[in-house]
């Protein structure tokens, strides 16, 4: 006869085998169904580059850009039972030095992210739970119900208020116009004004209930997922703004002190 530990250790090294190769089974069965059909495309909108402290924990004044975007991505392809959530993000290229014309390193700098979780499966523990708590009888449980309720209505304006925003209905669609930059590019040199060969590009991890993390094409992490991105037209930093500023400023006071010349001439 076993005692009473050794069947729990039994049934729990059962349970763990079992959990282990029904885990393995879910993560080989993705590579039979790849994503070929997800695609995104970036375009710049506005670009612009200041000199100040572009964040709160900087000593020092440095130049910095901050960028404006389109984005059109259709990701959806990428969800399947074995996803959780997806990572997205869009990033700048461009050269690592502040001299016109030279063959440097390109540097990679990510200017916006999000995360789009996958939608609840019905077999989720809140939806399994709500159903669970809704078939008790009010009088055992009448403060969990009441709790339930109230996380009921949070839950439902919450809802409502992501259905003001407007948000994309199908999981991984975005359109996005004249979308802001959440991070400032800075380098540290200091320096970033006229830099050349800058390029957008959009970039996402898969991350999977269990398994492998999957990457984007041409951002050369592997394992890789199949898809179509379509990079912005390289373009060059500006000047910094306060010295566009005073360039301007400069130009107007030169054409008034010519014009005064000439009319002194005459």
């Amino acid at each position: 006869m076993h005692s009473s530990l050794n069947r729990i250790q039994s049934v729990f090294g059962f349970f763990t085998t079992v959990a282990l190769v029904v885990s393995a089974l879910a993560a080989i069965s993705v590579i039979f169904f790849p994503a070929d059909d997800a695609n995104a495309s970036v375009q710049l909108k506005n670009v612009s580059v200041a000199k100040g402290r572009p964040h709160y924990y900087s000593t020092k004044r440095e130049e910095y850009a901050q960028l404006r975007f389109d984005l059109d991505a259709d990701l959806s392809p990428l969800f399947n039972w074995n996803t959780k959530q997806l990572f997205v993000y869009v990033y700048a290229t461009y050269s690592s030095s502040d001299i016109p014309g030279s063959q440097a390193r390109l540097s990679e700098s990510i200017i916006w992210d999000t995360i789009i979780p996958a939608t609840p499966s019905p077999y989720s523990w809140d939806i399994l739970k709500d159903k669970v708590i809704a078939r008790i009888p009010s009088s055992v449980t009448s403060q969990a119900v009441s709790a339930a309720k109230r996380n009921a209505k949070r839950h439902a304006k919450s809802v409502k208020a992501k259905k003001s925003k407007k948000e994309p209905l199908a999981p991984g669609v975005l359109r996005l116009r004249g979308q802001k930059g959440k991070y400032q590019i800075s380098d540290i040199t200091g320096r970033l004004a006229q830099r050349q060969n800058v390029t957008l590009h959009v970039g996402w991890n898969v991350q999977p209930w269990v398994g492998a993390l999957l990457w984007a094409p041409g951002t050369g992490a592997v394992p890789r997922t199949a898809g179509t991105i379509v990079n912005s037209e390289p373009f060059d930093f500006p000047e910094v703004k306060d010295n566009e500023k005073a360039a301007a400023e400069k130009r107007a006071k030169e054409a008034e002190k010519a014009e005064k010349a000439g009319q002194a001439n005459v």
